[in-house]
């Protein structure tokens, strides 16, 4: 494969792997949320929706007061404060949507050109719960180059590279945008082979090749190793014969662990697990 959509291909595979574990805390986390109960309080100001104590779920109303403090204030005790709570309520996919037509992704986006690092990473967060809706990252995509920029120009296993890293896991889930990363591969291999533990993949990444991992999750992990041996792969034969170092996520995906894992899912109870498994094994 060659062009700017095939490298974006090793792009969406190498998110997808730093992020895999992260994707798993997040739906586990979003169950145990989505369980609260959904209550709103009466109108308060919007220094009051953000001083840690009202933990309800905010409406249409109180988002706009937010977003339009967030873009008027240039406190930035309140800006950090501000963007904690509208990341908090974007986890939630009615306000997703809510925030996307107030107009909010645009002053959200705009605070990731903050001088202050915790306001930067704040900003990706909120940014970063908001791009689970596929609407949003039509509007959240336009600033994919600049995220990129923060992620690999600036310190090592930084909260600020991380939380970009997050964010272009989500951005790079589906085709739509994976080909826009083909320019930052050799900043991705960098990251990924001399992190630490956060951006790191260790042996525990071949757990979700196991039958019990949720399909949505199964598929996922599916479809990266498909992607990373299409993109290693011309006509069939290895383009290169590549020394993957020990622990990276390369390393664990051309073992014969993972390699064992796979051929066991052939038997899983999902139709579409084994057809992706199906057209994979000939592969290994």
């Amino acid at each position: 494969m060659g062009g700017p959509r095939g490298a974006g291909w090793v792009a969406a595979g190498l998110l997808l792997g730093a992020g895999a574990c992260y994707c798993i805390y997040r739906l586990t986390r979003g169950r145990r949320r989505g369980d609260r109960e959904l209550g709103i309080r009466s109108s308060k100001s919007a220094e009051d929706l953000t001083d840690g104590s009202y933990d309800d779920v905010l409406n249409a109303e109180q988002l706009q007061k937010l977003l339009y403090l967030l873009e008027s204030t240039e406190d930035p005790v309140i800006i950090e404060r501000a963007l904690i709570t509208l990341g908090n309520n974007a986890a939630f996919s009615v306000n997703q949507a809510i925030i996307r037509e107030l107009g909010g992704i645009p002053i959200v986006a705009n605070k990731i050109n903050h001088s202050n690092q915790s306001t930067k990473e704040k900003a990706l967060n909120a940014l970063n719960n908001l791009s689970v809706n596929v609407e949003n990252q039509i509007k959240i995509k336009i600033y994919i180059s600049q995220v990129c920029e923060d992620v690999f120009s600036g310190p090592l296993n930084s909260a600020v590279q991380l939380a970009g890293l997050r964010l272009l896991t989500n951005m790079t889930v589906t085709n739509d945008h994976q080909h826009m990363l083909h320019s930052y591969i050799t900043d991705l291999f960098q990251v990924l082979l001399t992190g630490n533990g956060n951006t790191k993949v260790d042996s525990s990444f071949l757990s979700l090749y196991d039958s019990h991992v949720a399909k949505e999750i199964l598929l996922r992990v599916l479809t990266l190793f498909q992607n990373i041996n299409n993109c290693l792969k011309i006509e069939g034969h290895l383009a290169v014969q590549p020394t993957f170092t020990e622990g990276s996520l390369f390393f664990l995906l051309h073992g014969e662990e993972c390699a064992q894992k796979i051929r066991a899912l052939v038997d899983h109870h999902d139709a579409e697990v084994k057809e992706k498994v199906v057209t994979i094994i000939p592969k290994i």
